[in-house]
């Protein structure tokens, strides 16, 4: 054991010596990388992965295990940095349960891209919204209004058979206080989680929420229509405050306990609202008015597949159990929804309202 500590402090001391041109973040995993060796050494391949900024799930843990041992500065006490490296350094905190990986993060993000997919999907469904209201003349309750079914995005149980309604119904809103908590939501919390997973990870699981919401109506709530965003919402925040709960004490955003608590209220609130307004005298009966059950599909999907993508920052998730089977529990779930479409509304004898 004093000879591997020689052969550290022999490595960091060269280190040290000739490493003024490394980031001193690298620097510092450099020596979690020889501490965790038993000969104090790293391989050329985990020299070429820290300087390239890839990392395998066994180079991780191999930095990790090594940095338990080392007495390193926090990245929440480094002085003297710019407004935009105080940003990047607020989002790895508010998203990142392990210090490594913040550190990590803080390094590697370039802003290249940006966070698009969040503002992209923000802004068209706000331009769709904008469009509605004035062609239906009314912004508050527009899912009030008689003409507002015959929409050709939203999803209608008449018209299942045209798909593309099971995902572009997130660009109807039942009204301004539908789309102005969505969009609050996904911005507070998608772009923060964009930045740091990227933009694929992240619609990913927006777009597997918004499916799953559709055909959860389509199974659970057979006669009503759905519109608006919440199923993609939902995924993101509920997987949000799960990986939050799941490393409680690895998280170390300001205000934790205080922010979740706004977050499930608003949550619950907007949960609330879409049940008073599903059983709420139709504007068009016999059709209801749409369904809530959108939103316990995305958080399904949030706290199945979402967890498992937040949890496994810049790893292989094709490496992780876990996420073949949630993988493969959506896609049965996806292919069960798909024959019940097809088979079940006529098997049962269901009565549907009538198309718009």
């Amino acid at each position: 054991m004093h000879w591997q500590s020689c052969i550290t402090e022999k490595f960091r001391s060269l280190l040290q010596r000739h490493g003024s041109e490394l980031d001193p973040h690298k620097l510092e995993v450099l020596l979690a990388l020889a501490d965790s060796n038993s000969e104090g050494r790293i391989c050329y391949q985990d020299f070429v992965n820290l300087m390239s900024n890839k990392r395998s799930n066994s180079f991780r843990q191999a930095i990790l295990q090594g940095n338990r041992r080392l007495c390193s500065k926090a990245l929440l006490e480094e002085t003297g940095l710019s407004l935009s490296q105080r940003l990047i350094r607020h989002v790895a905190y508010e998203t990142l349960p392990r210090e490594i990986d913040r550190k990590w993060y803080y390094d590697s993000y370039t802003c290249c891209p940006p966070p698009w997919f969040m503002i992209t999907i923000t802004i068209v469904e706000v331009a769709f919204f904008l469009y509605n209201g004035v062609v239906l003349d009314r912004f508050v309750l527009q899912v009030s209004h008689p003409l507002y079914l015959k929409n050709a995005l939203l999803y209608h149980p008449q018209l299942r058979a045209q798909a593309w309604r099971y995902l572009t119904y997130i660009f109807m809103h039942a009204g301004i206080e539908h789309l102005g908590l969505n969009v609050v939501l996904q911005l507070l919390v998608g772009i923060p989680l964009e930045m740091v997973h990227g933009a694929a990870r992240i619609s990913f699981v927006y777009i597997a929420g918004v499916v799953a919401g559709s055909l959860a109506v389509s199974v659970a709530d057979m006669t009503a229509p759905v519109v608006g965003s919440s199923g993609g919402v939902y995924a993101l925040v509920s997987a949000h405050l799960a990986n939050i709960v799941m490393n409680w004490s690895g998280m170390k955003c300001q205000f934790k306990l205080l922010r979740m608590a706004v977050a499930l209220i608003c949550m619950s609130f907007e949960f609330g609202r879409a049940v008073w307004l599903r059983f709420h005298p139709s504007a068009y009966p016999p059709c209801p008015h749409p369904s809530f059950m959108a939103h316990l599909g995305g958080v399904m999907v949030g706290i199945t597949l979402g967890v498992i993508i937040l949890r496994n920052y810049e790893q292989r998730l094709q490496d992780q159990t876990l996420w073949w089977i949630f993988l493969s529990i959506y896609v049965i779930f996806v292919l069960f929804a798909i024959f019940w479409n097809i088979f079940a509304y006529s098997l049962l004898d269901l009565k549907l309202p009538p198309p718009p």
